[in-house]
């Protein structure tokens, strides 16, 4: 029986020619990604239990990004923020990439792409959840506690189970209207919020590998929707040339075997597929948008780690070029490159700043923002009784602020068409 490529990484990452879904093993870890939201705990567990001589494990390997609440007066926001610094500053840490400085990159899983952690082949954690963003590049990649966090941070090491894996194959060709927001909406309105439960989700088909980077991150950014360990995404040429411009680092391409064992396997026409939402308030609240079509929101937001890279920009400036907002729309980049690109990336000739100023948007400045809620003073964040679509990830009651505040998800030319005209509007009326 071969193995899923999943189950190959793990091998090679425990020193082991074969793994099998249920075995606990321990892992040579090749990265750990922490941020101001659970950094300072982790740091915190990791002095206790290591005791005053705790050496971290490799400095090389450790990279720090505060994204989550930066841009904020609140007090313990900002001292989150500074036990980051005190902590790069005593140990002269190579990764850390500072708020208020030319390194400072934006939203954590954005900048590990980004800056070329990561690697084909290879095994990241992270104390996040959407850490399974970077599956997309054919390796393995998921998120952990602080404690687990700290005892990576001392040994390099971790203690985990193989997981099952479920593949998700989209065949044909993707329509203009549709995005991979619509694809993994589609996927956890089937298996539901936990029907991916310490397990890998495995994306596969013609639709998929047609994909850009930037489309492929978003399918596995929301595998822990599912409660997945992780999503992962074979590498190809696409990812190859991404890697290569980024980092002259090895990697190691691996790919399932024909005789693979998946608990499940899905199969979709992606040809056939209409934009989706989540309703409130929950990912898996699968619906067409023309099913909920008319309803009225307060508030229209593009950004976060699952919409808010270029391609997602890109889709919303398709629609708003040359038309106005008829509600309050945010527009947050993930990353500063993003940011950057916002200036250089044109249609007609104007770039999608421009365009997103002269629609009526708010462009903010780099960071997770009101994805996850944050202090009162955070962009876009909702208050009570709002009705939001949204880019992002999560729409768990309170996620983007006031639990008295409903949010759907959607992909960017959905929420850029309800933009337009105040309504959750089919971004086929526009396309």
């Amino acid at each position: 029986m071969g193995m899923t490529i999943t189950e190959k990484i793990l091998a090679k990452a425990s020193g082991r020619d074969k793994v099998n879904p249920g075995e606990n093993i321990w892992l040579n870890v090749d990265v750990l990604m922490t941020h101001d939201v659970c950094g300072p705990p982790t740091i915190g567990i990791w002095k206790r239990e290591f005791g005053n001589d705790a050496k971290i494990w490799d400095k090389d390997k450790l990279v720090i990004f505060p994204d989550h609440y930066i841009f904020t007066a609140n007090p313990q926001a900002n001292r989150n923020v500074n036990i980051l610094r005190e902590f790069a500053a005593e140990y002269n840490l190579p990764n850390y990439y500072d708020v208020g400085t030319d390194r400072y990159k934006g939203v954590c899983h954005i900048a590990l792409a980004e800056e070329g952690y990561n690697v084909p082949g290879t095994v990241l954690f992270g104390t996040d959840s959407h850490t399974c963003t970077s599956g997309a590049f054919g390796m393995f990649s998921t998120g952990v506690g602080n404690t687990d966090a700290a005892f990576i941070l001392g040994t390099g090491k971790i203690w985990e189970k193989v997981p099952e894996s479920l593949k998700f194959t989209f065949e044909g060709e993707l329509p203009p209207y549709l995005t991979a927001k619509d694809l993994i909406l589609q996927v956890l309105g089937d298996i539901t919020t936990d029907g991916g439960t310490y397990r890998a989700l495995e994306f596969d088909g013609s639709a998929v590998f047609a994909m850009q980077m930037d489309e492929r991150m978003t399918l596995t950014n929301m595998a822990i929707e599912a409660g997945a360990m992780n999503g992962i995404i074979a590498a190809d040429k696409v990812t190859e040339d991404y890697v290569k411009a980024r980092t002259n680092k090895p990697y190691e391409l691996f790919y399932s075997d024909g005789d693979a064992k998946y608990r499940q396997k899905f199969v979709y026409d992606a040809s056939k597929m209409e934009p989706l939402v989540a309703k409130p308030h929950s990912p898996d609240n699968k619906d067409t948008v023309r099913n909920v079509e008319g309803t009225k929101l307060t508030k229209c937001y593009i950004g976060s780690c699952t919409g808010g890279k270029l391609s997602d920009f890109v889709n919303a400036a398709k629609l708003l070029f040359g038309n106005q907002v008829k509600v309050p729309t945010f527009v947050v980049p993930a990353s500063t490159l993003v940011a950057k690109q916002l200036e250089e990336e044109t249609i007609s000739g104007v770039s999608l700043r421009q365009i997103f100023e002269n629609a009526g948007c708010e462009i903010a400045q780099s960071s997770c923002a009101a994805c996850l809620g944050g202090p009162m003073d955070t962009v876009g964040r909702a208050t009570d009784g709002e009705v939001v679509i949204s880019t992002t990830n999560r729409n768990f009651p309170g996620r983007m602020g006031s639990k008295k505040s409903e949010v759907y998800l959607a992909s960017p030319y959905t929420v850029a068409a309800s933009a337009l005209t105040g309504v959750i509007t089919d971004p086929r009326d526009f396309l």
